[in-house]
């Protein structure tokens, strides 16, 4: 504690409470008001599926508001650092600071202390939270709203490991039932094993699969041996799993950690095109929470000059560079994912793009 009170003055805690009670404030009456619109919208669903208020609440809102939370905590940051700053201009209270002996510079620490509060808190909830309230939030929503959108995957080619493919005419993601199943065991480049089935199944309850109206060819050099099982029923295990057939663009976003490790380790040899995906959801989850430090820099250097006209002139700049932040941000998550661009880089991008304008905004800020 002696620490802190050597170096964080009673201007600090005055800022950090500033910072830290406007931007709690502002979130929760914006997640307040995209609950109420986005319960408007689903009730129809809701209501078709005989769900209780219960179910909605446990199933549904206990994943989609820690979403809203993360998706806004940007846009909400800026806000919030521009809307108290320039009232704290606009009631002069920056200027005594700064003819004081106080330096600019010095100035940012609470403001930074605050950002690293609210990185610390986003990077942890990516982590750790994020991907177990999206599994909640996107199941309901794939069950119940998006009950009409395509749930099958057809013509699926894969590469298991080294020596193992295998072939699918068509998946159902509900049913968890693939049609017109083949695998083929190479040795080198020579053809050891053919399997071949009607059906196959993925039993939860097992962790395997059943194989329906299957047959097994062997093939040692010149010898073949036939294996049949017309109308009956067999239990494989297969390095796969139904989420690597999902039609559902959202399932990236349910995996832990080390799922999505996992998931990049098998895709580096199955090399089935989602490789990008895969990265750019790695990526999100560790860089995104820059950005706190990005637009805190950026709005203490837009709304720390006293203008004539109050706060309404910086506020409006800074709502509307944060949505140029979210634009930017969704353009380079289409082009790397539709577009082939590095996944890292198209992450990176806004914070790397703002962060400059951060630093030109803070020299020409003034001292």
């Amino acid at each position: 504690m002696s620490f802190f009170k050597d170096r964080i003055k009673i201007i600090d805690w005055y800022i950090i409470s500033k910072y830290l009670g406007t931007f709690l404030y502002t979130l929760t009456l914006f997640v307040i008001i995209i609950v109420i619109f986005d319960l408007s919208e689903k009730l129809d669903d809701f209501l078709s599926a005989n769900l209780t208020f219960w179910q909605v609440i446990s199933l549904y809102y206990a994943g989609s508001i820690p979403f809203y939370v993360n998706m806004l905590s940007p846009l909400i940051n800026f806000i919030a650092v521009i809307f108290f700053t320039a009232k704290m201009a606009d009631q002069t209270e920056i200027v005594p600071i700064l003819s004081g002996g106080v330096s600019f510079n010095r100035f940012l620490m609470p403001y930074f202390v605050s950002a690293f509060i609210i990185f610390a808190v986003n990077l942890a909830s990516n982590l750790y939270i994020l991907p177990h309230t999206n599994q909640l939030k996107n199941s309901f929503e794939n069950t119940y709203v998006k009950k009409n959108a395509p749930s099958s995957k057809n013509n699926i080619h894969m590469k298991l490991d080294d020596k193992t493919y295998i072939y699918m005419d068509n998946f159902d993601n509900r049913s968890k039932t693939g049609t017109r199943f083949s695998l083929d065991n190479f040795k080198g480049d020579v053809l050891t094993k053919k399997l071949v089935a009607e059906e196959i199944k993925w039993d939860s309850v097992k962790r395997s699969w059943k194989l329906t109206n299957y047959s097994i060819r062997l093939i040692d050099g010149f010898k073949e041996t036939m294996i049949t099982g017309t109308s009956m029923s067999k239990d494989t295990v297969l390095d796969m799993r139904p989420d690597d057939f999902s039609a559902y663009d959202n399932i990236y976003e349910n995996m832990s950690n080390k799922e999505l490790a996992v998931k990049i380790k098998k895709e580096r040899i199955r090399g089935s095109g989602i490789m990008n995906d895969l990265l750019f959801e790695r990526y999100k989850r560790w860089l995104t929470p820059l950005s706190a430090f990005v637009l805190t820099l950026i709005g203490v250097a837009l709304s720390s000059r006293k203008v004539r006209g109050g706060v309404g002139l910086p506020l409006g700049i800074g709502i509307l560079l944060s949505f140029g932040y979210i634009v930017l941000n969704q353009f380079a998550k289409m082009f790397s994912l539709k577009g082939g661009f590095p996944p890292l880089f198209a992450v990176l991008a806004p914070t790397i793009f703002f962060g400059l304008l951060g630093y030109y905004l803070l020299r020409k800020a003034p001292k």
